[in-house]
């Protein structure tokens, strides 16, 4: 097995820049511009940590479980930002989701899996379906911080103890590959299954995303009121 190391422990050659930047999938799910906490106990996962680390890449992605193809083919990558190991050989990784990805191909590596992957980025529209757009943006964040203000105060206190309060409007809603933070945000914090937020993850229209968000607020204000 190779240790953490970048070059090769038998000739010492350094690995291919292909390999280095390869990216390491968990069978786990995260979301874009949002925080995750992971604990790692597998000996696999802490190799995989520590070769991501020693590379200076500081980043591996992740995945949902798929029951049949182990895991999904859309994921998000995530940033590593600080890692705690301790005696008992835990580690808890502090991350932040950064590029969402779509699986080319996979392998598996001592253990764990890795993957050639392609990034998403949202399609830019413009003229009337720009406008169209900033209107159907403001009308669904209004719907998100209506459901954050009607949570009881123990829930939002979670909540925001954990992924912070929700993100303002962005500026632009177009500037970044991944749409206004504050989708992912919601996503993150709304009461849906990984194989719901999944189809999010996958869409690279913000019209598509933000409608489907819109469903979602309507269904929760809905059975609240019932």
């Amino acid at each position: 097995m190779l240790d953490h190391n970048p070059k090769c422990p038998l000739c010492k050659e350094e690995l291919s820049e292909s390999e280095q930047k390869r990216s390491d999938l968990r069978v786990h799910h995260g979301v874009p511009d949002c925080s995750v906490s992971l604990h790692i106990f597998e000996p696999c996962y802490r190799l995989m940590i520590r070769r991501c680390m020693e590379t200076g890449t500081n980043r591996f992605g992740m995945c949902l479980e798929d029951r049949l193809k182990g895991f999904a083919d859309f994921g998000c990558l995530l940033e590593i930002r600080d890692v705690k190991f301790f005696s008992d050989g835990r580690s808890v990784v502090d991350t932040i989701g950064r590029r969402r990805f779509r699986v080319i191909q996979h392998q598996e590596r001592d253990g764990y899996n890795t993957a050639d992957i392609e990034y998403l980025e949202d399609v830019k529209v413009e003229g009337a379906a720009q406008l169209e757009l900033q209107k159907l943006h403001d009308c669904v964040y209004e719907l998100g911080l209506v459901w954050v203000n009607s949570l009881k105060p123990e829930q939002k206190q979670r909540i925001e103890g954990h992924f912070g309060p929700m993100p303002p409007k962005d500026p632009e809603i177009q500037s970044s590959p991944n749409g206004p933070s504050w989708c992912w945000w919601l996503l993150a914090v709304l009461p849906l299954e990984g194989r719901a937020q999944l189809p999010f993850l996958a869409l690279t229209s913000l019209k598509d995303r933000l409608s489907g968000l819109r469903k979602v607020l309507l269904f929760m204000s809905h059975s609240r009121h019932r």
